[in-house]
């Protein structure tokens, strides 16, 4: 007997919050204007570059091949991308990277493409 008490004075008080929450929702609700799009502010995606340390091998102005400075047998050649090679062009016409010069070289991980470099060339030979 005593289950029966409980579970009908629950489907009583569930019955009378339902029927509050019905009465407010009637008439809280708007109507929706689907002729003009929701605006949601956009994220701007991170660009996450990694980061390369070392000294210049070969330079050329479609890529650059750089030895690690904490690991000497890590060698990572990345190609230029366009705004790159615009500048690897213009270190060439005086004179260019030589052997040994030190490089620090922004990547995107997934294409190995350098993105950015900096570095000071050393007097041509």
């Amino acid at each position: 007997m005593r289950r029966f008490i409980r579970s009908s004075t629950f489907a009583a008080s569930t019955l009378v919050i339902l029927a509050l929450a019905g009465a407010a929702g009637a008439s809280a609700q708007k109507p929706v204007d689907t002729s003009q799009p929701i605006v949601v502010k956009e994220k701007k995606p991170k660009t996450q570059y990694a980061v390369f340390k070392g000294t210049v091998m070969h330079a050329n102005n479609a890529q650059i091949t750089v030895r690690s400075k904490d690991n000497e047998l890590a060698i990572r050649t990345f190609s230029l991308s366009r705004e790159a090679a615009d500048k690897m062009q213009k270190i060439i016409d005086r004179g260019g990277y030589q052997y040994g010069d030190k490089v620090k070289v922004w990547y995107v991980p997934a294409t190995e493409q350098a993105v950015k470099f900096k570095g000071k060339p050393s007097r041509p030979i």
